[in-house]
């Protein structure tokens, strides 16, 4: 049996990855203005924060409808035998909504809420493509994909509250204490949503450090076969990427560690100067 693994751009893939397992990825729209723009091809996360500070707006996500669902699927199924397609979660996006009704009218395609979103996604998407590289059936591959959802630990530290505030997910109030106190805070994905976690206080660099160490505290969770750091720091702070990457090493031998630029999806709703470490808990 043949598979395409097709994924939402908001997976946050690198194209090396992407390319090495032959993942089909589906870019949301972004507004920017009048302009309804393809994340990742037409638009990058530095025009959304440009555009920002320069006091135009805020960019927006928008779904992918269900039309355009049918024509990737009529496409790729030309030569393939079945479609697994991973879609940012139902509570963040219509993008699983429109892909419902659209699959309707097909039963060989099979649609993962990933009830995540970046690289929390990534992993499932990964994971799927390397499961399809050894000729599993696609209906077993959903299954386990399935399985192995709740098991993804995905968060982010937030350097700057504005673009949540601006977002209208968090308040005026929140905004100015955390300014005040030099606050970074921690987002996490929990049952689909984006909630608030632990703050972290101090400059940027110290933050994350205490961050990466408080998410790899219970090392006996933690399953080490692959770990993503994904940001969307500006060009004077790149280098903390990499501290980050030391860091998690020197407490944890990983299979596999992929630095991942975030894409837009991450980047109207955190803004710049984010940065999160993903992977997966073992099973209890």
């Amino acid at each position: 049996m043949k598979i395409k693994i097709i994924s939402d751009s908001t997976c946050d893939l690198s194209k090396e990855l992407v390319a090495r397992h032959n993942i089909r990825i589906v870019p949301l729209s972004i507004s920017k203005g009048d302009e309804s723009l393809k994340d990742g091809v037409e638009i990058t996360p530095k025009e959304i924060f440009a555009y920002f500070e320069s006091g135009a707006g805020m960019c927006r996500t928008s779904a992918i409808n269900s039309v355009e669902y049918k024509e990737i699927w009529d496409e790729e199924l030309q030569n393939c035998d079945a479609i697994i397609h991973f879609i940012i979660s139902a509570e963040m996006s219509a993008c699983m909504q429109n892909a419902l009704v659209a699959a309707e009218d097909y039963d060989n395609v099979y649609l993962v809420d990933s009830r995540n979103l970046s690289t929390g996604m990534g992993h499932l998407v990964l994971d799927a493509a390397e499961m399809a590289e050894k000729s599993m059936d696609a209906k077993a591959i959903h299954e386990e994909i399935k399985r192995r959802i709740p098991l993804v630990d995905a968060s982010f530290v937030i350097d700057t509250l504005t673009y949540l505030h601006k977002g209208g997910r968090c308040t005026g109030i929140q905004k100015f204490a955390a300014s005040m106190l030099s606050l970074k805070p921690c987002i996490g994905v929990k049952d689909g949503k984006m909630g608030p976690g632990k703050k972290y206080r101090g400059k940027l660099s110290k933050a994350l450090g205490d961050y990466v160490n408080d998410k790899l505290a219970d090392k006996s969770t933690i399953d080490t076969r692959r770990l993503f750091i994904t940001h969307t720091l500006d060009n004077n702070n790149l280098a903390l990427a990499e501290a980050v990457k030391a860091q998690v090493a020197e407490i944890m031998n990983f299979d596999e560690i992929h630095i991942t630029t975030a894409g837009s999806t991450v980047s109207c709703h955190c803004g710049p100067n984010t940065l999160g470490i993903l992977f997966y808990r073992k099973q209890a």
